[in-house]
């Protein structure tokens, strides 16, 4: 499974559009889902002053170490839950989520964990795939998502992405949505922007 997410998570259409999240980041850094190193080729060396992340796959996390080693990071990547983040509060300038949101076991949790660790004036940048807003993809979401958890690592099809972060405080800016081209639909649609709390 780790393996197969790291290929998916991987397709062109995705990278391209980490290339336009991931180097926003800066200052101290802390990346959710950070196993298998995918968005290390992403970073702005000039601007990440240091980067830590958590991801509950030692498999990932041993991949995504080695790739932060060969790329010269002194990475702080542990194991464990977004929802219980091992990190003290306010200790991170951004928060960056990519495509993990769809897969953890308590979304509103993530949020309150993601904003107490959060230092004042930081950002939390997101590129996420989530409920389609058109009926028709989203009524295929509906349908296929029961089978779609079991063979996906838990990943959701219909979560909310940009409201969810919205309602729960954060000000949203610098967001775009669309559907990656060569997808379909029901897998298709990606919210990305910045959120502040």
């Amino acid at each position: 499974m780790p393996r197969l997410i790291t290929f998916c998570c991987g397709q062109p259409a995705i990278a391209k559009a980490r290339g336009r999240i991931v180097p926003r980041a800066e200052g101290r850094v802390l990346e959710l889902g950070c196993g298998g190193g995918i968005n290390l080729d992403h970073y702005d060396r000039a601007r990440v002053t240091a980067l830590a992340g958590v991801d509950p796959s030692p498999q990932l996390l041993d991949t995504a170490r080695d790739k932060a080693k060969a790329r010269g990071f002194d990475a702080d990547f542990r194991a464990g839950y977004a929802e219980s983040l091992p990190f003290a509060d306010s200790s991170f300038d951004t928060v960056l989520t990519t495509f993990t949101l769809c897969s953890v076991r308590d979304p509103e949790a993530v949020l309150r964990e993601m904003r107490r660790v959060l230092a004042p004036g930081g950002t939390i940048l997101f590129l996420e795939h989530g409920a389609a807003p058109d009926p028709g993809p989203a009524r295929w979401q509906q349908r296929i998502e029961p089978v779609w958890k079991r063979i996906a690592g838990g990943c959701h099809l219909t979560r909310p992405v940009s409201s969810a972060l919205a309602g729960q405080g954060f000000r949203l800016s610098g967001c775009d949505s669309r559907y990656m081209p060569k997808t379909p639909r029901f897998l298709g649609w990606i919210e990305m922007g910045e959120a502040r709390a």
